[in-house]
């Protein structure tokens, strides 16, 4: 061990949290466990972990203590009672931004600093090239123990507030989970015809290639650019005329037989977008009504 080998506690054994715990043991850092259900711990420790009895004795064990539960009452159930005066909590658990900035001011009234923090890679990512986690809080506590945290991935810190950590996190799932739920529809329509998943993929590979390309004519790229501007161009591709497609769309889903929630709720959007005079506009205008909500 040297003195870069700071130590740390990890709460929470579920499969994400012993894989934070077995990353930090292989990178060198004294590490203490605890769950609240024991029993998951053996391997742990087998590896070089140490076991606390109680939470208590966890966060005294080391003053920084990386959080990751089910949520943020987890956090306060687990807590409660114990003496954290002086103690960086770093949570990577899920739950709302409210949530997270109610804990921050949780966390301070006790003598604690939370750093909030979404980890955007499952547990066997944690630790490999290309993952990262956001991160947000006191930038300076946080820089404090980086080097450590950077175990688990690289460090993106996205500023002060402590709900910004987890907005982005909600965010990237949002991207993430609808982009592969659309997929599954798509399979699904295709297939309500005989053909297969893989028959399709490498058109569904294409687009989204296309869609993410950083060049000139990348549509994020061009859709992030009318956004930040407020500027929605539709010359050549109103907002209407893909309200009338995705009409079409829902149509035929329905006509093979096929859930229809996804593609419903999307033409109810373009609908409403429409409805609300965005029609001649940019595919880009939605944003208008997404920013309010549904009467």
């Amino acid at each position: 061990m040297t003195n870069n080998h700071e130590a740390v506690t990890v709460i929470g054994l579920g499969a994400m949290g012993s894989k934070m715990a077995e990353t930090f043991l292989a990178a060198g850092h004294p590490t203490t466990v605890w769950n609240r259900t024991p029993g998951r711990a053996a391997k742990l420790v087998a590896a070089g972990a140490t076991e606390a009895g109680t939470a208590a004795e966890a966060v005294a064990a080391s003053t920084l203590v990386v959080i990751s539960q089910i949520d943020y009452a987890a956090m306060n159930d687990s807590l409660e009672g114990v003496d954290i005066t002086g103690r960086v909590l770093v949570n990577l658990s899920s739950d709302s931004p409210d949530r997270l900035r109610q804990a921050s001011r949780w966390a301070q009234e006790r003598g604690a600093t939370l750093i909030t923090a979404g980890i955007m890679v499952p547990p066997p990512g944690i630790g490999q090239p290309g993952a990262y986690s956001f991160f947000s809080g006191q930038r300076d506590v946080l820089e404090q123990h980086q080097a450590t945290l950077e175990a688990l991935g690289r460090v993106d810190y996205v500023g002060t507030d402590p709900g910004l950590a987890m907005l982005y996190y909600q965010a990237m799932l949002n991207l993430f989970c609808t982009t592969l739920i659309s997929y599954m529809y798509s399979a699904a329509l295709v297939g309500s015809a005989g053909i297969s998943a893989e028959q399709l993929r490498p058109y569904a590979a294409t687009m989204m290639n296309e869609l993410a390309d950083e060049g000139p004519m990348g549509y994020i790229k061009i859709l992030a650019g009318e956004i930040d501007a407020g500027n929605y161009p539709g010359v050549e591709n109103n907002l209407h005329m893909m309200a009338v497609g995705s009409e079409h769309i829902a149509q035929a889903f329905s006509q093979a037989g096929l859930d229809v929630t996804l593609p419903s709720a999307v033409a109810a959007l373009f609908a409403r977008a429409d409805a609300e005079g965005h029609g001649l506009k940019g595919f880009s205008s939605m944003t208008e009504t997404i920013r309010k909500p549904a009467a």
